[in-house]
This record gives C-alpha cells, structure tokens and sequence, in this order.
C-alpha cells in the first residue's frame, strides 16, 4: 500500500479514551493531549500533555513512535509505544503497548508501582453536519 499511516489528528481507544496529536516536525517530534476514559483514582479526570517521538528513519509508510503522558490529576505517568499501520481495509490503526508509573509511597511498594497494557487506537471521525 502506498498510504501513509500519520500519527496527526484526533484518535480514541477501545476503552474510550481520546487523544489528539499535533503535527510531526522534521526530525519526528509531536505533542498533543490525551483525555482517559479509566482511572484508578478518584481525582477529576483531565486533560494531560503528551509529547513524543516517531522513527522516520527510513521515512516508512508504517512508523514507529512513542509517547509520554504526564498527568495532571495523579501522581503517575504512561509511556506508550507502538506502531502506526493501515489495516486491510484502509483505515490506519494504531498498536500500542503502555506502561504505568505509579507513585510509591515507600522503595519496598516499588513492586506495586508500575502497570502494564496494551490499546487499539482509531482515527476519531467528526460528523459534519
């Protein structure tokens, strides 16, 4: 396929999570806001800054990236990784696998800190009325 999968735009994830990323500049880098649907904390969910990185190597059709999100109502941070492809049917999917950090409150709940998952990102559509 000649398309291009491109990490810019608006997506959400099967757990109803929403993110938007801002353009990818020349040397691979973006940033963007990401809104979680799911939270183990009983805080007000809001809006959290992502910043991240795509390989552009090789300048492939199906990059590489990574992101941080820093939140903004819990003492924790996710790094995803992933891969942006397009599916059989045309539609780019992104791959994800995460990491969450946890702040511990002691060394020895360090082994209780850090969560690991996957999502499935899709480009959210806009209706136009």
């Amino acid at each position: 396929s000649s398309s291009q999968c491109s990490l810019t735009g608006k997506w959400t994830n099967d757990l109803g999570s929403n993110m938007t990323i801002g353009a990818v500049n020349s040397r691979g880098e973006f940033a963007g806001t990401y809104r979680t649907a799911v939270t183990s904390t009983s805080n007000e969910i809001k809006d959290s800054p992502l910043y991240g990185t795509q390989n552009n190597i090789n300048k492939k059709t199906q990059p590489t990236f990574g992101f941080t999100v820093n939140w903004k109502f819990s003492e924790s941070t996710t790094v995803f990784t992933g891969q942006c492809f397009i599916d059989r049917s045309g539609k780019e999917v992104l791959k994800t696998m995460w990491l969450l950090r946890s702040s511990a409150d002691d060394i020895d709940d360090d082994w209780k800190a850090t969560r690991v998952g996957n999502n499935i990102f899709t480009r959210l559509r806009t209706v136009k009325e």
